[in-house]
């Protein structure tokens, strides 16, 4: 009996693809609407009554009346650099222009009382945009009311423009190189124009592929004097002093030492609490690996991660998130230049000098300088210009202190010896002193306020959740380059070689720094069991195969970017072997060589022979010919079927660089359109743009 095929005319799938996906909408806009508890009863206008209308901690108009704030920093966070930003633009707010106000994750309030905030406050919004125009983690509630059509806020009296008494800020971090460029601020500002507010100020975008620092400086410009303006501050009465604090760092002579955290990412459970791991309390999992490449100095790792009894679930094409440690080359570099060496085990409590706060303590405390260094700050990163005049009065020489002015204040200066080559801080201090002189007076307070806090590392995961819903894999390329006359590590891809190296009885590589593998308290990692484990958790994605696995799919995943099709094709392999009917599965793959960085080369064979003759993997190994080839290159050949594929249906999935490749890949999708399709070029980018709005054509990509 012949396959059963799955054809459709293309005008027809386009069609049908659309009238489901706007009904799917509709129903989970109803859905979300019929889920929604009903709005506060309707009170008084003026701001006392509309403040006190709920005694609700995520009442953030009352938080802010009951503490006489009159400016709120939101923000949404990824990676910590929204939130560093909306923490120095509050600094600033504060010291500079003596306006009271508070940062706050915008997950933890309930923004359906933007309509009652008063007139003479202000709302700002750093947001950060995800993947593929998605909100961060910790800004969908937000993002939930905001897009609604109707969205419902707590009083909502003036019909469609229920906002505008609201007054706000709004600054976006995205990447050029992605599709939706910042579309998430850009969305939260129409959405807020549309709704009355009033936007103070040209809307901030920074653009981490150029200069995020930069964008974010030279938005400031322009943003402070609409601010003052709009709250009716003098713009030339600016205070100038010295520099205020944020923290408090007090060492402890006495302690309990069961409960000082030398690394624990989380508070300590209480007493018969149930763990719920996830962002904020990661699961130490037991982890296996294995090294993909074959010889040479590259190393390519496949981590297999058990999951098993910790509730954590994930879907073929999610994410998982592993937290890292940073090496202890940078951690002792950093304390001999501000001069803490012979003190990093003494316990020390970090905490915020405004006692309302809406954090507290920045990381778990009470910590060592030691744990702090290696596991809470990211002393590895690069650090900003901005960052750096705090450090100039603390020079021990007159010459360091000019050095350090130069990289401050000239950008170009800047670019070339920091921001291009990723200097750290504890880099910097070392470069701009000499004969063995240190930042010994530099409180440590500012080194907590200017380096941001270490954040886990994100794997697309290459295993299928079908096949072990409780085994998840991840394919990861140790990171060095040399930059400047000196060499730079991925802080967490050397860090799981150095466990591999344990694991697998090694001998310890001396090109790469030391990591401190047993954790704090030698949870992580033990001599005699050779059981190493990782903190992580689960981040799910859009990214996804089609529900009817009878749909064609095309996968364009060069380098590591194959790691979620690895996943996707023995998901279909496994549904081959359930009995269901399996369309055609075609992967472009592409690396250096065949004879040695061909990942999962063992793998394929098996698996594509299972899936039958109309499916199958198609290479490049651009090393390996006179001419490179890459994987666009390949894709162009078979031009012809894949548009034939795209006419049945087929759904594309592009993984890996999203700068050069992911471009390309798009650009050739176009060119079938105008070539094989007929359309002219305007009409052709509108098939691709279609395709990306329909769910037929999804990227997992990286810059």
């Amino acid at each position: 009996m012949a396959r059963k095929q799955y054809r459709l005319p293309l005008l027809d799938i386009l069609l049908l693809g659309t009238i489901g996906i706007s009904a799917l909408a509709w129903f989970i806009h109803r859905k979300k609407r019929s889920a929604l508890p009903p709005p506060p009863p309707k009170n008084s206008q003026s701001d006392t009554k509309a403040a006190a209308q709920i005694d609700d901690e995520s009442n953030f108009v009352k938080m802010m009346k009951d503490q006489g704030r009159r400016v709120i920093f939101f923000y949404g966070s990824q990676t910590g650099t929204a939130e560093d930003y909306a923490s120095r633009l509050a600094k600033q707010c504060s010291q500079t222009y003596g306006v009271e106000c508070l940062t706050a994750d915008i997950e933890e309030y309930d923004l359906s009382y933007l309509d009652i905030v008063p007139e003479h406050c202000l709302v700002v919004f750093v947001m950060a945009t995800y993947g593929e125009g998605e909100p961060t983690d910790n800004a969908v509630d937000f993002w939930e009311v905001i897009t609604q059509e109707i969205p419902q806020f707590s009083e909502s009296t003036d019909g469609d423009k229920p906002l505008t008494n609201l007054k706000y800020v709004a600054f976006g971090l995205g990447n050029k190189t992605y599709e939706h460029y910042n579309s998430v601020i850009r969305t939260v500002d129409k959405r807020l124009l549309e709704l009355g507010a009033q936007r103070v100020g040209e809307r901030g975008e920074g653009d981490d592929d150029g200069s995020m620092e930069e964008d974010f400086l030279g938005w400031q410009e322009d943003m402070w004097p609409a601010f003052c303006d709009a709250l009716g501050i003098d713009k030339d009465d600016v205070h100038t002093g010295s520099r205020q604090p944020v923290y408090s760092v007090k060492e402890l002579l006495d302690f309990n030492q069961d409960k000082i955290f030398f690394g624990e990412l989380s508070e300590t459970l209480k007493a018969e609490a149930r763990a719920i791991y996830d962002s904020k309390r990661p699961y130490n999992a037991s982890i296996t690996s294995r090294d993909l490449f074959k010889g040479g100095d590259r190393h390519c790792l496949h981590v297999e991660i058990d999951v098993t009894g910790s509730g954590l679930h994930y879907d073929t094409g999610d994410h998982v998130a592993i937290w890292p440690t940073n090496n202890e080359f940078e951690v002792e570099r950093l304390a001999k230049m501000i001069g803490i060496t012979e003190k990093l085990d003494t316990v020390i409590r970090v905490q915020a000098l405004d006692k309302a706060a809406s954090k507290q303590f920045p990381f778990p405390v009470p910590a060592t300088y030691r744990a702090i260094l290696r596991h809470y700050l990211d002393i590895c990163s690069t650090i900003s210009r901005s960052t750096l005049t705090s450090f100039i009065e603390f020079a021990p020489t007159e010459e360091a202190k000019e050095k350090l002015r130069t990289l401050a204040t000239d950008k170009d200066t800047y670019r070339v010896e920091i921001g291009d080559v990723t200097r750290n801080l504890g880099e910097v201090l070392e470069m701009v002193t000499e004969d063995g002189a240190i930042f010994e007076s530099v409180p440590f307070d500012l080194i907590v306020e200017s380096i941001s806090r270490l954040q886990p590392r994100y794997y697309s995961i290459s295993s299928s959740s079908k096949e072990d819903p409780h085994k998840i894999s991840v394919t990861a390329v140790t990171l060095q380059y040399d930059a400047s006359g000196r060499t730079v590590y991925g802080v967490n891809t050397n860090y799981l070689w150095r466990i591999h190296e344990a694991l697998n009885g090694l001998e310890p590589s001396n090109a790469i720094p030391t990591y401190n593998i047993h954790g704090p308290r030698n949870s992580l990692y033990q001599d005699n069991s050779k059981v190493a484990k990782v903190p992580v958790h689960v981040r799910h994605s859009q990214f996804k195969l089609p529900r009817n696995s009878e749909i064609p799919i095309i996968m364009i995943g060069p380098g590591t970017g194959v790691a979620p099709f690895r996943g996707f094709v023995r998901e279909r392999v496994l549904s081959k072997k359930q009995g269901k009917n399996v369309g055609p599965t075609i992967l472009f793959f592409g690396c250096r060589s065949a004879h040695q960085d061909f990942l999962y080369e063992d793998e394929w064979p098996e698996l594509f022979e299972a899936l039958g003759d109309k499916s199958r993997i198609i290479t490049a190994f651009s090393r390996d010919t006179d001419k490179k080839v890459y994987v666009q290159h390949r894709l162009m050949e078979h031009a012809e079927e894949m548009w034939q594929l795209l006419s049945q249906g087929a759904y594309v999935y592009v993984c890996g660089d999203a700068k050069v490749m992911a471009r390309d890949v798009n650009q050739t999708f176009i060119r079938f359109a105008e070539t094989l399709g007929g359309l002219d070029e305007d009409k052709a980018h509108d098939y691709v743009k279609n395709l990306r709005s329909i769910g037929r054509y999804q990227e997992d990509v990286w810059s």
